[in-house]
């Protein structure tokens, strides 16, 4: 299972950022990517930065028990427990390009504060406010339950901290700011990573 992660890792990488971006400079003339933001240090830079270890720490999980320097965790390692995980790994990977379809040309990787994008409540984004997100994690815990180690746990906790992070901190209050009473109707009525979770 471990030649498995690695390869949804490839694919997730590859259609989630690599194609996403060609198609968003086909359509737009960008690529969507405005990079990590802020100060060094700040909690908007550590979310960026974040989300970028988190794939690096989650990656290197299968590398490391391929190779024997890492064994499963004894409770998960079974194959039942890994053909869940593929199962919820590949959904993960459609449900973060369907999303991302859906989102159009106001898709982006980090937040350009001058810039301003419509507000997508529309498909997915109508029954919650980040399903890419959503989808991120789906992934996340996919590949965690196909190559259940101690640094594949790692790399997801340290994910899920990250896009806390920058929805909370980076995106929320730049939603907030430019579409104003429109976001906060939004937020009250769909909830943030689930239905009806984090409404407010």
């Amino acid at each position: 299972m471990a030649v498995g992660a690695l390869i949804l890792y490839v694919v997730f990488a590859a259609a989630a950022f690599g194609w996403r971006s060609w198609w968003q400079w086909r359509r737009t003339g960008s690529t969507g990517f405005r990079g990590i933001g802020g100060r060094p240090g700040s909690l908007e830079w550590l979310a960026g930065v974040g989300v970028v270890v988190a794939f690096a720490v989650g990656l290197a999980a299968p590398i490391l028990q391929l190779t024997d320097v890492l064994n499963p965790i004894p409770l998960l390692d079974n194959e039942l427990v890994s053909w869940i995980g593929v199962v919820v790994a590949v959904t993960g990977i459609l449900g973060t390009l369907y999303a991302q379809r859906d989102m159009g040309e106001s898709w982006r990787i980090g937040v350009d504060a001058t810039e301003r994008t419509t507000l997508v409540r529309s498909g997915v984004f109508g029954l919650v406010r980040n399903p890419i997100f959503t989808g991120m994690f789906t992934f996340a815990v996919g590949v965690t339950l196909m190559v259940p180690n101690p640094v594949a746990v790692l790399g997801f906790l340290l994910l899920v901290g990250a896009i806390e992070l920058q929805v909370r901190v980076v995106e929320e209050p730049y939603l907030h700011k430019v579409h104003g009473d429109h976001y906060r109707s939004y937020v009250a009525e769909v909830g943030r990573f689930v239905p009806a979770v984090g409404r407010r």
